[in-house]
């Protein structure tokens, strides 16, 4: 299944009405366009390159990561700024390869971004009209970058892919900040529930990936809560849901606390079985079931319940033989061969 941003309400990548990356872009720009030429409007632009439509490097990020500085670092004698966790991996500047001889916190620019993004980011400005006589447009004051929590998000997770772990955390945190004084006001909407589950299931993985398993739990246990209260008819949102619960189980399970490792990987078996009985001709929906099976199996195993294993693991066995995937759907097929073989060895098959 392809991951989907909750912030945003793009058509899925695999969603075959999609159209071509640029055919879609300039047809919503002039639609837009004509949108704002017919209410009068003037459509905000942000000075630094940051609008809704693209994620641009502008001069408030870091080259390296490719998001908004964190914990601004100057290299000297050069003068390059970059995030702290980044720099800290070279001994010369990226920029222009002049040898680091010290890096100096640079705290000024490092106001700048933050308050950037407290202004430019997250504050969604309400409309105003202009009372002067002979004004025939209006500015609409607004969040200039994108939706509310989108941009953070974006920053969140291409600082998570350059192993920035501590800027990921803190845009998330930011972000996670905006989504609950808004379900304050609102209520909890699907949502809304749906995007602070997502948040929290990612501050879960920044806690994994440093070890810290006590914080992670929580943060995918406030997911599970959020998710929990939404309809469970929308593949997505079951699948993050069931990611939630598996992540879970795996970090009970590598505590050695296998009794409540196996709890979270029923409940995550469970929610893909109801899943599928929904959406039955979805092969990726079979293949996480298959998975959670296993998962299930493993414990059964490890706790001496060889009955169950094999059960579970002959149930898994089955499901994938019988399920037909499309010749196209070539990495869906190898992920398919791929769980087969791992079930076929758990029960000593050649």
């Amino acid at each position: 299944m392809t991951p989907v941003c909750p912030f945003t309400k793009a058509s899925r990548p695999d969603d075959a009405s999609c159209k071509r990356p640029g055919e879609n872009q300039n047809k919503q720009q002039t639609v837009n366009e004509s949108k704002s030429q017919q209410d009068g409007a003037i459509s905000p632009k942000c000075p630094f390159g940051y609008d809704s439509q693209t994620f641009k490097l502008g001069p408030l990020s870091c080259m390296i990561c490719q998001a908004l500085l964190f914990q601004c670092s100057k290299c000297m004698p050069c003068s390059h700024v970059y995030c702290k966790a980044c720099i800290s991996m070279f001994k010369d500047c990226p920029l222009c390869g002049a040898d680091i001889e010290k890096i100096e916190d640079d705290l000024d620019l490092q106001s700048v971004v933050d308050r950037f993004i407290e202004g430019h980011a997250r504050i969604k400005r309400s409309q105003v009209d202009s009372d002067k006589e002979g004004d025939k447009k209006r500015i609409i004051y607004e969040d200039v970058s994108v939706e509310r929590g989108s941009f953070l998000m974006q920053q969140a997770m291409r600082a998570l892919r350059a192993n920035n772990i501590e800027s990921a955390k803190s845009r998330l945190s930011v972000c996670a900040k905006d989504v609950r004084e808004q379900l304050e006001m609102t209520g909890n909407t699907p949502e809304l529930c749906s995007q602070l589950g997502a948040v929290f299931g990612m501050l879960g993985d920044c806690c994994r990936s440093t070890g810290d398993a006590s914080s992670a739990i929580s943060y995918f246990e406030e997911s599970v809560n959020f998710l929990m209260k939404l309809p469970k008819d929308d593949l997505e949102i079951t699948h993050t849901l069931s990611v939630s619960l598996n992540k879970i189980g795996d970090l009970k399970y590598y505590e050695g606390d296998l009794s409540a490792a196996r709890s979270y990987y029923f409940q995550a078996l469970d929610v893909r079985r109801n899943a599928i009985n929904h959406h039955s001709a979805v092969p990726s929906q079979v293949i996480d079931v298959a998975i959670s099976l296993a998962k299930v199996a493993d414990v059964d195993k490890n706790l001496e319940n060889e009955d169950k294993a094999t059960a579970n693991f002959q149930e898994a066995i089955k499901l994938l033989e019988s399920l037909t995937i499309n010749a196209e759907d070539v990495s869906l097929e190898q992920r398919r061969l791929s769980v087969l073989e791992f079930l076929n060895s758990q029960l000593g098959k050649k």
